[in-house]
């Protein structure tokens, strides 16, 4: 309190308030033109004032603080919070009113004109301690009061005879390599004291070494923000808020400032940081520390829980894909190392004398089934026998035990950060539910004001034509996979009949390449299309509060994108192939196309393709526009700055004014973030069982975006409000609705894309070891001709007929081919009718559908009830602190008054029956 130079002692009621204002906004008050903007605290920047004008400038940490740019001119007043406006709009008299009755409340303010454009004006806004003290006890701001007392459990002697010998083993391992170097963090003191709501009577309860530093700079500007939040701008009971203010363009920005620079000509090692912005840049933003664990404290203490939050749940996410992707790799490199011991790849690769039927009509000729050898090898690499049950159904765990893990990660993180008690207060209503219902009202049951209501039918009305709209996109996005598969089986024929040998002789595999890539560019512009949708939808449904509105639109987001970006992969997994009919009687589309058949070495193949393609693709461009742009868009400003100010003049500018030039954080906070995420958690463990190396491409996109969002926060994003949160929100929902699709869609997978199901039934039933209750390796002698079915070439339709007969093979014209399926050959009575065979291996999918959904199903359960929520430790925890708080508080209150009476013998004042 004592740094600021026109600060006045508040008293705790509003009228006192009301005529405590600093001695700037004196002229203010007797101006009565509300066509004008208030000029009286209007200073005109000037880039050589930090050099030239030295009168103006007083010796020491003044000279200091005043040229960083982060306090009033005095270079005393911190600055807590920025507002931007342009002079030349037209919202003077809504802004008048707003800043007077800001400096009502007791703020301190500041105006500067912009170094750039004399248009532009900053309003620079400084909370004084009383104001602070008053704000932070209605918002129930917690604070350190005491240091925690630690204490350690009872061990038995083996339990430290096992610590010691572990202790001794770790001697000999590198010490401790991803964690950061405490030396350079700074004494985060809430983490370390035990933690109470402010309160002004009991100030003396409280740790305060100063009052400038008591309240973090986060804290600071979340009161000052919760203040505007609640200034009226006009007369009215709806006017009133920063919000409504930045909407209607009163003002073009509000933030809080940065802590100067995040770069510095010192080594942080030799001079320390500068700043916590700094500290978090070197510690956190910074390449160098990639393979470090995330500063979560720091992070939280200067962007807010609900930041610190998503960076939390982020590494604990990339940390689950480390055994998921270590697995997924040992798969991979299994299918390599037994490659040349598959029977089924090498029959695929020795099968030269069978011919398999063309997979187009005309253009494309019979081939030989060794052809397809190299497909067989890469299709026995991503997925054999042994691991399409096991890897999907130990990721099915591992995602189970990380969102269970989660919850007691999320516990701790708020007993840690002081958000066990936390309640988020009654939100307030939003204008437009405000504007459109403001007729109808109805007593709020918690605050007994009346407050707009909306009738059940009006509401019911309007979630039918949400409902029919999100209805309407689904259909949209089913008919960009319809103009795929029609793009598909069009292609194959002209790739067929390609002059470029190469392209001709893998038409399918160019097929689906190129399909893949036309898929991504639909799914990138649709995107676009699904956002200003989805925002039309929810403001049609009129949210009464904003966490409804973020929560409509996050599952309308989410519905939408995942649809758009599975939808292919969902047509390639399940139906590719499947309704084609078998040679001479085809199915087609509109009686004119013939569906595109799978691959001879199996459909699993075109579904590999398709997710590593989209994974890679949309991955590289997340985070390029993550990054990328705004990088682009910083560097635009900052050149036309340096064109017309120069580049010497650059560290001349305010921390203000380099904070205004930077890109502000999208206008829905986090939701890109989480979005990207959950997608990509979908992606990972939907399709597993056909990609596993899924996880892998996934963790090692994590690690890399664990810095590109730091980076991102930290240098080229204005600083956010610190807001608080307990948890991630609606998106923990979503987690645990994919982990249920996951487990339907991977049983789908291994029942019926891949070759699981028919190997296992072949070696069971058909194979050398029918009867034997044998699998290996010598049971598949024979598998692959065993699943080929044969066709009369004479059969064929007109204009399904090959162009070439075939006479290249033999020498003469063929009269045979295969093809895939388990059917009678031309010569049965029932020709090309369905064989024993083929019920047998339907019978068992539908089980095995059947089993393994429910005994993954069972396991999840049973992980998530032995899983407490909270750990015990943790509960002992938060009881042994509220006992012990108490105890400290009734001790603090006992000494207060021990006190009280020893001053009062001392000043010759006695008193009968005192207590204690």
């Amino acid at each position: 309190a004592e740094a600021c130079k026109h600060q006045h002692n508040l008293s705790g009621t509003k009228a006192f308030i009301a005529k405590d204002v600093n001695i700037f906004f004196d002229e203010l008050e007797g101006v009565n033109s509300p066509s004008k903007d208030d000029d009286s605290l209007l200073h005109h920047g000037n880039l050589t004032s930090t050099s030239d004008d030295a009168s103006r400038l007083e010796a020491g940490e003044h000279d200091k603080n005043k040229s960083n740019g982060l306090y009033f001119r005095d270079g005393k007043c911190r600055i807590d919070y920025i507002l931007v406006y342009r002079k030349s709009n037209l919202q003077a008299e809504k802004r008048e009113v707003f800043e007077r009755n800001i400096r009502a409340e007791g703020l301190q303010m500041e105006k500067e004109s912009s170094l750039t454009n004399s248009d532009i004006i900053f309003v620079k806004l400084h909370a004084p301690w009383e104001v602070l003290g008053k704000y932070a006890e209605l918002m129930n701001v917690r604070m350190p009061f005491r240091r925690k007392i630690y204490y350690l459990h009872r061990r038995y002697k083996f339990m430290n005879r096992i610590e010691k010998q572990i202790s001794r083993f770790r001697g000999w391992l590198p010490r401790k390599p991803m964690k950061l170097d405490k030396e350079t963090l700074p004494d985060l003191e809430e983490n370390d004291c035990y933690t109470a709501p402010f309160s002004q009577q009991r100030i003396h309860h409280f740790i305060i070494h100063n009052k400038d530093t008591f309240f973090n700079n986060a804290t600071r500007s979340r009161i000052v923000h919760h203040i505007l939040q609640r200034v009226k701008y006009e007369e009215g009971k709806n006017k009133i808020g920063l919000n409504r203010l930045l909407s209607n363009g009163s003002y073009e920005a509000a933030f809080p400032l940065h802590e100067g620079s995040y770069r510095s000509k010192n080594s942080i090692r030799t001079h320390g940081a500068e700043n916590h912005r700094h500290l978090l840049y070197e510690c956190w933003a910074s390449w160098g520390v990639w393979y470090k664990y995330q500063p979560l404290d720091l992070v939280r203490r200067y962007f807010g829980e609900k930041i610190g939050l998503y960076f939390a749940w982020l590494g604990w996410y990339t940390g689950m894909l480390f055994p998921a992707a270590f697995i997924g790799l040992f798969v991979f490199l299994y299918g390599v190392t037994t490659l040349n011991h598959c029977q089924v790849s090498k029959e695929v690769c020795q099968a030269t004398d069978i011919i398999m039927c063309p997979i187009c009509d005309k253009y494309c000729p019979f081939m030989r089934l060794s052809d397809s050898c190299v497909y067989a090898k890469v299709l026995n690499t991503l997925s054999s026998s042994e691991s399409d049950v096991i890897f999907p159904f130990f990721l099915f765990a591992l995602a189970t035990v990380f969102l269970e893990f989660w919850k007691r990660r999320r516990a701790v993180i708020a007993y840690d950060w002081d958000l066990i008690d936390w309640e988020e207060e009654e939100e307030e209503i939003r204008p437009q539910f405000e504007a459109k219902y403001s007729k109808k009202e109805r007593m709020n049951p918690i605050s007994g004001k009346p407050e707009p209501y909306q009738a059940f039918a009006d509401k019911c009305s309007r979630l039918i034509v949400s409902a029919s709209g999100i209805f309407f996109m689904i259909c949209v996005v089913i008919a960009a996979v319809f103009g795929i598969v029609i793009y598909r089986v069009v292609t194959v024929s002209t790739f067929a009949a390609f002059k470029w040998a190469l392209i001709r002789n893998n038409s399918q595999v160019a097929t689906t390449g190129t399909a893949v890539c036309i898929n991504f560019s639909i799914i990138m512009l649709l995107n676009v299309l699904y956002e200003k949708v989805a925002l039309l939808l929810t403001n049609l449904e009129q949210p009464r509060t904003e966490s409804e509105w973020e929560n409509s639109f996050t599952l309308k987001m989410f519905l939408f994108q995942f649809v758009n970006l599975n939808s292919s992969t969902f047509y390639i997994a399940f139906f590719l192939g499947r309704f084609t009919g078998h040679p001479g009687a085809y199915l087609r589309l509109i009686n004119k196309w013939r569906l595109e058949e799978c691959h001879p070495s199996g459909c699993l193949i075109d579904l590999c393709m398709q997710m590593g393609i989209i994974m890679v693709l949309k991955q590289t461009w997340n985070n390029f526009m993550e990054l990328g742009y705004p990088l682009i868009q910083n560097w635009w400003t900052r050149r036309k700055l340096r064109q017309e100010h120069g580049s010497h003049r650059k560290a001349s500018f305010p921390q203000w004014e380099k904070d205004y030039n930077l890109q502000p954080m999208n206008a829905y906070g986090l939701f890109d973030e989480y979005l990207e995420m959950i997608l990509q958690f979908g992606f990972t463990t939907i399709f597993v069982a056909a990609f596993p190396l899924a996880p892998l491409l996934a963790l090692l996109n994590n690690i890399i975006e664990i810095r590109l969002d730091a980076y991102k926060f930290v240098t080229q994003w204005r600083r956010p409000l610190a807001s608080r949160a307990k948890d991630i929100g609606i998106w923990y929902g979503i987690l645990e609705g994919i982990g249920i699709l996951s487990v339907i869609t991977n049983a789908f997978v291994i029942a019926v894309t891949s070759d699981f199901i028919p190997r296992l039934v072949y070696a069971y039933k058909y194979g050398p070891c029918a009867g034997q209750g044998e699998a290996g390796q010598k049971c598949m002698v024979g598998y692959v001709n065993a699943s080929l079915s044969v066709f009369l070439v004479s059969d064929f339709e007109n204009r399904s007929e090959p162009a070439s007969n075939g006479s290249e093979f033999s020498g003469s014209p063929l009269k045979y081919c295969r093809y895939r399926d388990y059917r009678d050959p031309p010569h049965a009575p029932v020709p090309y009718g369905y064989t024993l065979q083929f019920w047998h291996v339907l019978a068992a999918r539908l089980a095995f559908i059947i089993v393994f959904e429910h005994l993954v199903f069972c396991i999840k359960h049973l992980i998530s009830y032995l899983i407490p929520d909270l750990p015990k430790d943790l509960r002992d925890r938060m009881r042994r602190e509220k006992y012990l708080i108490q105890e400290m508080m009734y001790e603090a209150e006992l000494e207060r008054l021990q006190k009280e009476r020893k001053e009062r013998k001392k000043n010759g004042k006695s008193y009968h029956n005192e207590w204690p």
